[in-house]
């Protein structure tokens, strides 16, 4: 077996702010301003109950974690439990998830940065596409996140750990500063707390960006291979890192909201307007007599999507790698270079970012679409941690869940809830997306399984007969609901619609997975060099 050539350099601090670099990005600067639009002050409620779906989400990846510590882990989990049809699939919505993130933020710098005289002919007026000048300066800042990426996870640690720092002190002091002079508790009931009723609530929640804001506390799992103590650090950094960006999310919509003047929401929050709202943040310190804030605040719009991108570019090779490792890939992908780095991995990153700067509209708002239906890649972790927790009951688990048998299912049904206020315009794009993986993943393991490679993996349909009813039914109820659907099933009774069918899948999944024996022995052919001895 090929060694991994991964290097365990990473510590708490580096594994955390992995993950609070990218829950704390480009959407602090947009999230409040467009869920005050949605839900009026009860946005506040919306992005409480993001956190707790995402807190739930987080807890089962932490225990499943710690069970285990290898690179890519959210690619590679229902693999274990599935086998290799299960796996194929979670393993493309995870690469296609974080392949997509670091181009779209290199985007969101370039527009940033449009706010300067300088950067205004980077883009098209029109449609925001690339102008050749902007094309050739976003292929030179993905080219500076794949160069970090080779200088070796310890220095990429360090760099992402120093961005990290900038971009929670920004927010953190936009908060207190704006909020020191500026605080309208009348904002909030002016015209009602939710003017928009349980609908507007809800839908804020995927709509608006609120849970995809918060999503991300998944790079600590995914840099599992790097960690120095990884039993003790991921729990801690996966849990540490959703409590710090939901604390920082929910202050930013209360501070957002008081401090608004009341002429910018005089005829009601869908008309909310003032000078610079184009920059939510940067406009309403203008507003409000805070022009230097805004200065920095735009700077801030440049940092933060980039530290994103950085990190999403490391996690972009780390499942490619992961899809290797489980014989989804070529072998190329789990190859490493003398500083432990996943080189083709980067490259294909790379490249995957230069396609995505391809000047046509459709496509833009293709790449956009997948980014905000990512979190189906997260669905696949309770279900195999009901798996793990039935097969495999006595597998040392440094992080225990509390009230497993609980959460794990309600967490399952948080993500199919999440997915479901998508909206259908989202899901019906999102199937065109998953057939192309199946093509992609799918012909390379039929590849494999015909030529008898020692890597080909064991496509098991019995234990993932469940997939196809889920993905299917997931669309046929968001296709009859009331978010971008016939609105057939009214509010409340989709809610229930869901969470009945997707307990009927979780349970349904759990019987029919692989035999305790042959979960065991999956995961020691691609574990057993991967996961440290202490």
């Amino acid at each position: 077996m090929e060694r991994n050539g991964l290097r365990r350099d990473v510590g708490l601090i580096g594994l955390m702010w992995a993950s609070v670099g990218s829950i704390i990005g480009s959407g602090w600067l947009y999230g409040a301003e467009k869920a005050v639009v949605a839900a009026g002050p009860a946005a506040i409620l919306s992005w409480l109950i993001g956190a707790v779906a995402i807190v739930l989400l987080a807890l089962v990846h932490a225990e499943l974690g710690g069970m285990f510590p290898v690179a890519g882990g959210t690619a590679r989990y229902p693999h274990y439990a599935f086998g290799g049809l299960a796996g194929m699939s979670f393993g493309w919505f995870s690469w296609l998830q974080a392949a997509t993130v670091a181009p779209i933020e290199v985007e969101a710098m370039i527009g940033y940065a449009g706010h300067w005289h300088w950067a205004r002919g980077f883009q098209h007026a029109k449609d925001g596409t690339l102008t050749t000048s902007g094309f050739v300066v976003a292929v030179a800042l993905m080219a500076v996140f794949v160069v970090v990426n080779f200088l070796g996870v310890r220095i990429l640690a360090h760099t992402n750990s120093a961005a990290t720092w900038w971009k929670v002190a920004v927010p953190l002091a936009a908060i207190f500063i704006i909020a020191a002079g500026n605080f309208h508790p009348g904002n909030f009931t002016e015209h009602g707390f939710a003017p928009f009723g349980a609908h507007g609530v809800l839908s804020a929640v995927s709509s608006s960006g609120i849970i995809f804001a918060l999503l991300g506390f998944e790079q600590a799992i995914q840099l599992a291979g790097e960690s120095r103590d990884p039993q003790r650090d991921l729990p801690r950094a996966t849990i540490g890192s959703v409590a710090i960006g939901a604390a920082i999310y929910v202050l930013l919509q209360v501070v957002f909201i008081a401090a608004l003047p009341l002429s910018s929401f005089a005829h009601g929050w869908t008309k909310l307007d003032y000078p610079g709202i184009s920059g939510p943040w940067a406009g309403l310190a203008t507003v409000v007599g805070l022009g230097w804030l805004s200065v920095v605040l735009y700077l801030d719009a440049v940092v933060s999507p980039g530290g994103t991108g950085l990190i999403y570019t490391t996690a972009t090779s780390r499942v490619s790698y992961g899809l290797a490792r489980n014989g989804y890939a070529p072998k190329l992908f789990a190859r490493t270079d003398a500083r432990g780095v996943p080189w083709f991995g980067l490259i294909v990153s790379f490249v995957t970012g230069v396609v995505c700067f391809l000047p046509f509209p459709s496509w833009q708002q293709l790449v956009s679409f997948i980014t905000s239906a990512s979190v189906l890649m997260y669905a696949g972790a309770p279900l195999a941690y009901g798996v793990f927790a039935d097969r495999l009951p006595h597998r040392a688990r440094p992080y225990r869940l509390p009230a497993g048998k609980v959460l794990s299912p309600l967490s399952f049904v948080v993500a199919n809830l999440i997915i479901y206020w998508s909206t259908w315009d989202t899901l019906w794009r999102l199937g065109v997306a998953i057939v192309l993986g199946y093509v992609l993943l799918g012909g390379y393991a039929w590849y494999a399984t015909r030529k008898g490679l020692p890597d080909a993996p064991r496509l098991d349909f019995k234990a993932a007969q469940w997939l196809p009813v889920y993905l299917l039914g997931m669309g046929v109820i968001s296709w009859q609901g009331g978010f971008g659907g016939q609105g057939h099933l009214g509010l409340w009774w989709d809610i229930l619609v869901v969470a009945v069918f997707s307990l009927a899948i979780y349970y349904w999944a759990r019987a029919c997975a692989s035999p305790s024996g042959e979960i065991e022995r999956s995961i020691e052919e691609v574990t057993v060099e991967e996961v440290p001895v202490h």
